[in-house]
């Protein structure tokens, strides 16, 4: 599998082979197979630079967790810390 980029401020409705089509939100990535690199509009998107094909080395060193970067689970809402009593008082 090979990880590509939307480079745009858009997001893109990528039409892959065997008709699967890949959305990409702005500045997401995804994964497609080789054979999808091949096709018309996959080459039409990484020829204007819309979409940008990420090399995989470079790609797995920035996401190894050596520390330097923001905290790896920052996703969704923080958990809320409050104790809150329950029952007869």
């Amino acid at each position: 599998m090979r990880t590509v980029v939307n480079k745009s401020r858009r997001p893109l409705k990528i039409h892959l082979p065997q008709g699967k089509v890949l959305h990409l939100g702005p500045r997401h990535e995804g994964q497609v197979t080789p054979q999808a690199l091949e096709s018309p509009g996959v080459k039409k998107l990484l020829a204007s630079g819309e979409l940008e094909l990420v090399d995989q080395d470079a790609h797995a060193a920035a996401r190894s967790g050596d520390g330097n970067g923001p905290a790896a689970n920052t996703h969704g809402h923080h958990p809320n810390t409050t104790v809150r009593k329950r029952g007869d008082r």
